[in-house]
């Protein structure tokens, strides 16, 4: 089987935290005024992705990982290894952490992945804000300080801004914010420890499980620290690319197509998201149109000859 690019439709996620952004900016047909979560390109079994273009349309992500391999060039691992979501958060999320590889094997059954994080901002109502990390310098302090709901004492906050890009390592304590659209590229892991909640009650009037036992044992006391450098890879009349995030689990790339740009990252393949703007992907075989919240992988049999058309910024990502 060769195919070049495949397009992948959205799955959509009702959440207490959600809202209508995705339907106001991408145009998608939400279920719900209460939609939080889009998963754009997805193999993992509790939302997968289904091709919708080419002889590959009909078939799930993960069908196309398992059976036609070759058109990903990647062994490295058994399960195709990357997430990428829209999450638009109308309220706070909970405050979590999520556990590495290693841990998620012995703490989760079924789990190929821990969760590694990154977030790319593409709104932000004034006075948006983040929670990155915690103040805490042992365990025994974290625990005390949860214990005793010492929240404004405990949790790092930092305000944000669209564009912002923050890399979220496993072990991180996080929340997203109220009023914030964010492009997540993960690990393929749906593993969350929710470690407060603001009390919050769904419709019958339960509150969701929290999961203290087990955020302190794949927490990282004291905090760590990850900054990001944005490192310029091409910068022309045509467009720029620079490489957001390289880490030992994936990569990042942010991109501007203002006319035309040839091939401008390569890897095995490629993860491509649409943040706005629109355009074509064009290879010698298939030709795609894109517009602002499309998701698409560029296979390998695409990587010496893709070209992206148009005017519209855009992210990829490939695995480490």
């Amino acid at each position: 089987m060769s195919q070049h690019l495949l397009k992948l439709q959205p799955v959509f996620k009702e959440r207490i935290w959600g809202g209508s952004k995705l339907k106001k900016r991408f145009g998608f047909d939400i279920p719900s005024k209460q939609t939080g979560e889009c998963w754009g390109i997805s193999a993992h079994p509790n939302g997968e992705s289904i091709v919708e273009n080419g002889d590959l349309q009909g078939r799930s992500l993960r069908d196309v990982w398992e059976k036609e391999r070759a058109l990903f060039d990647y062994e490295q691992s058994e399960s195709f290894p990357l997430l990428v979501k829209w999450l638009d958060a109308a309220d706070d999320l909970s405050v979590q952490v999520h556990p590495n590889d290693e841990q998620a094997k012995r703490l989760e059954k079924g789990e190929a992945y821990g969760k590694t994080e990154c977030w790319y901002v593409c709104e932000a109502e004034p006075g948006a804000e983040l929670i990155i990390g915690h103040y805490a310098h042992t365990k025994e302090e974290f625990a005390e300080m949860v214990e005793q709901e010492k929240w404004s004492e405990l949790l790092k906050k930092q305000p944000v801004e669209a564009g912002d890009f923050i890399f979220i390592p496993s072990g991180t304590i996080h929340a997203i914010g109220k009023g914030i659209l964010i492009l997540e590229t993960q690990q393929s892991s749906d593993t969350t420890y929710r470690v407060y909640d603001y009390d919050r009650t769904d419709q019958e009037g339960n509150k969701r499980e929290l999961h203290i036992g087990r955020s302190l044992e794949v927490t990282t006391i004291p905090a760590a620290t990850e900054p990001t450098e944005h490192e310029p890879i091409w910068n022309g009349e045509n467009g720029e690319v620079e490489r957001l995030l390289a880490s030992d689990v994936f990569y990042v790339y942010k991109g501007e197509t203002r006319s035309s740009l040839k091939q401008p990252v390569q890897a095995s393949f490629l993860l491509l998201s649409i943040i706005e703007g629109s355009g074509t992907v064009t290879t010698n075989a298939e030709q795609l149109e894109v517009q602002a919240g499309d998701n698409l992988i560029i296979t390998k049999e695409a990587m010496e000859q893709y070209e992206l058309e148009g005017s519209f910024t855009w992210l990829m990502s490939h695995p480490a």
